[in-house]
């Protein structure tokens, strides 16, 4: 079942070109069952990534790798506050996906 992984980030002023310009050459090799990556800008320094994944367990396999590519961003990112650290990760299992092509499930 297909796994998505977002994660919330703020950038240092000044950093942002530079952080986008890391995503985009990012080197996906090490991340098993890997098939979309986003990088979402939603807020004036605040972005999401976004990873699309074939299933939970091949997410869970690339932790690794996520933790080397987010060691190079690391400084370029400010602390979220609140204890969070520089990161606010979420991950889990997709169980609805609506396409504007597909009529959603039990839907007349």
């Amino acid at each position: 079942m297909t796994a998505m992984n977002i994660v919330h980030m703020r950038v240092k002023p000044g950093r942002e070109a530079e952080f986008v310009e890391l995503h985009r050459t990012l080197d996906s090799s090490g991340f098993s069952g890997f098939r979309n990556f986003w990088v979402v800008k939603t807020g004036e320094r605040d972005f999401c990534i976004v990873g699309e994944w074939s299933e939970m367990d091949s997410l869970v396999a690339s932790r690794p790798a996520m933790i080397a590519s987010l060691d190079r961003l690391r400084p370029l990112l400010e602390d979220l506050g609140g204890g969070r650290g520089v990161t606010e990760p979420w991950s889990g299992t997709v169980v609805a996906q609506v396409r504007p092509d597909t009529p959603a499930e039990g839907a007349l």
